[in-house]
């Protein structure tokens, strides 16, 4: 194939708000080094990942809620999620799926024309504690090209357009490991805050493939989008008295990417022996916690963020039998990454939205 030497790609030139986010008509394509593939893009996800590295957000500084704006408290040691700084201009986007276009050396050539999404968790072999994340530590998807460790690019063989692939890898990803950390089966009842967004809408589908009774919390006007998922009981955001609407539920998992004010609400949910799970603080990382509930009830807490080398081809067997609804919410062009952020940033939108190069 007879490659351009430049690309198509929106470029993040710093921490701080969207017009860090620069788009370059000309920016240089990269090529595949030895043990790597060249994928040309189809489209790219959105995660809140993008957003909270771009704007410094997970610098411990912060306290206030999720927001696309930058914050000044950035600094070369606090703001990265990973707790390394983030090094710049950097392209992000994490939720790849594209074809295999080129491979480096000791790839085999039998490769390339593969349709991939991404495994994005960068994995050092001889390191097992250092990792990294697609479109963090290494430039990702919002381009028209990218590369990746050979062993990141995952084949999928399904009939879901570009857009719809894109939606997985991330958000289905962090909910399938959140599970798989609280444990959660048939017997469970699992309570999941924040149904209508990525991972949310994730969490219901892939708790009710185990069999678990789910039950749902999102805005009224985005109960139909949620419902579609197949939750068992779908109740408001924030209903006046929660544990009211749910009277005769025994909740044994929390699985929040939520946090923010309600928190200490959804942990006096839990009965006794139960297990909250955490991939997230959309509505704030603050919470007030008290340790009573915490040990008196037996609770069991599991923060998760790197999954098992596993979960990404359980994720893709499950994407290729059918099993898992897309829910993408919508597509824009590449160029037009700012207003998807903000949409993105808004959640006025049920699900995944996409880029397309």
């Amino acid at each position: 194939m007879d490659l351009p030497d430049v690309m198509q790609a929106m470029v993040t030139m710093g921490h701080g708000g969207l017009d860090q986010m620069v788009w370059h008509e000309a920016w240089p394509r990269p090529g595949p080094a030895p043990g790597e593939v060249l994928v040309k893009v189809g489209a790219c996800g959105l995660n809140n990942t993008d957003v909270n590295t771009r704007s410094g957000w997970y610098s411990k500084a912060v306290t206030e809620r999720t927001t696309g704006e930058g914050f000044d408290v950035e600094g070369e040691t606090d703001p990265s999620w990973g707790g390394a700084p983030i090094r710049f201009p950097r392209i992000q986007g994490a939720d790849v799926c594209g074809r295999i276009v080129a491979v480096g050396a000791g790839v085999d050539a039998a490769r390339i024309g593969e349709r991939i999404i991404t495994d994005n968790w960068l994995r050092d072999a001889d390191d097992p504690s250092s990792f990294g994340y697609f479109g963090s530590e290494r430039d990702g998807g919002f381009a028209q090209y990218t590369t990746m460790p050979a062993p990141n690019a995952l084949a999928v063989d399904a009939p879901l357009t570009d857009a719809e692939l894109a939606t997985f890898s991330c958000s289905y990803s962090t909910a399938l490991g959140m599970l798989h950390r609280a444990r959660v089966g048939a017997e469970d009842t699992v309570l999941v805050p924040g149904a209508s967004g990525g991972v949310g809408g994730a969490l219901v589908q892939l708790a009710k493939l185990r069999g678990a009774r789910v039950i749902a919390l999102a805005s009224k006007a985005k109960h139909d989008a949620v419902a579609a998922l197949g939750p068992d009981l779908i109740l408001p955001r924030a209903p006046a008295d929660l544990s009211a609407a749910l009277t005769g539920e025994r909740i044994t998992v929390v699985a929040d990417v939520v946090g923010g004010p309600a928190w200490p609400d959804l942990i006096e949910l839990l009965e006794r022996g139960g297990r909250y799970t955490c991939s997230g603080a959309i509505a704030g990382p603050m919470v007030t916690f008290d340790l009573r509930t915490f040990y008196l009830n037996d609770l069991t807490f599991t923060g998760s963020t790197v999954i098992a080398p596993g979960v990404m081809a359980e994720l893709v067997t499950l994407i290729e039998a059918g099993k898992l609804q897309p829910a993408l919410a919508a597509i824009y062009p590449l160029q037009d990454l700012h207003a998807a952020q903000e949409a993105f940033i808004e959640k006025s939108l049920s699900g995944n939205i996409v880029v397309i190069p």
